[in-house]
């Protein structure tokens, strides 16, 4: 797990299984930040709080659904935040009908709409899911 400009071969380590959303949440925002710096305050306060979510959900994603966390970076590439999480799991996201009297069903969703692209690739040990938020839609 890292925070880098670009990923770097340290990126492909193992995360340890025990990664939480809350570890998540702050590689996250530390990597966003010098991004949030080039907005004004309340585009950046946005952009700041979409990361966080992002990241957050889909490493709860992960945790549920994936079997686990074997990778999470975050990085600025040019004007945007890539999130990338990957698990055990080599089953796409997909969006399940939801049952408004029962929480939980608004993740992926979530996901798609506050990133600017979100990508899935499949390898025989798992899926890497990349996300994408655009520091320019927030300016």
């Amino acid at each position: 797990m890292s925070v880098h400009e670009s990923p770097s071969p340290d990126d492909v380590a193992s995360s340890p299984p025990d990664f939480t959303c809350a570890q998540a949440r702050t590689e996250a925002g530390a990597a966003v930040l010098p991004l949030c710096d080039t907005l004004p305050r309340h585009q950046a306060r946005r952009l700041y709080e979409d990361v966080l979510l992002v990241a957050s959900e889909l490493v709860a994603n992960a945790l549920r659904h994936g079997g686990g966390i074997t990778r999470f970076s975050a990085w600025v590439r040019d004007d945007a935040l890539v999130l990338q999480v990957a698990d055990r799991s080599t089953s796409q996201p997909t969006r399940i009908p939801r049952d408004p009297s029962v929480p939980g069903g608004f993740g992926w969703l979530m996901v798609e709409n506050l990133a600017r692209s979100v990508s899935v690739e499949t390898g025989a040990r798992g899926k890497t899911v990349t996300a994408v938020l655009d520091g320019i839609s927030y300016s």
